[in-house]
């Protein structure tokens, strides 16, 4: 795979990411998102229909930021933050991993970790920093 078509994996990423959860377009979802869409995480349903639920769902207080991209072939990773988030009380942060198959997100993986203040984690660094704004 050329450097061109990972650029192009890691924008449609950051594109569809966006979209969705900072313009809160559900129509992206049928532009970006593979109808049989895998997913991996445990309280999304499955299909690219699971993560619209979802997405159709979110309070009013939601709030994603993009973060860090990296990409390899057809896989990207997307460190992000999610603010009033599922299960989850706190900020959260993620890496978002998708594989790319035939212009659309594929399947999906995530790590996600409450977030903790920079002054409560031992090394005194904030968990999500975003290079990209600089």
């Amino acid at each position: 795979m050329s450097n061109t078509d990972v650029s192009a994996n890691k924008a449609l990423v950051l594109t569809a990411m966006k979209a969705v959860f900072v313009n809160r377009d559900l129509s992206a979802f049928d532009k970006y998102w593979a109808e049989d869409y895998i997913q991996h995480n445990h309280y999304i349903p499955p299909f690219r229909e699971g993560l619209r639920e979802l997405a159709a769902n979110v309070p009013a207080d939601f709030k994603y930021d993009p973060g860090m991209i990296i990409g390899e072939g057809d896989l990207v990773m997307i460190h992000g933050r999610y603010s009033a988030h599922g299960p989850f009380s706190k900020p959260v942060i993620a890496v978002d991993i998708f594989r790319i198959e035939n212009g659309l997100l594929a399947e999906h993986w995530d790590v996600l970790e409450e977030e903790i203040p920079a002054a409560q984690t031992a090394s005194g660094n904030e968990m999500f920093t975003n290079p990209q704004a600089s």
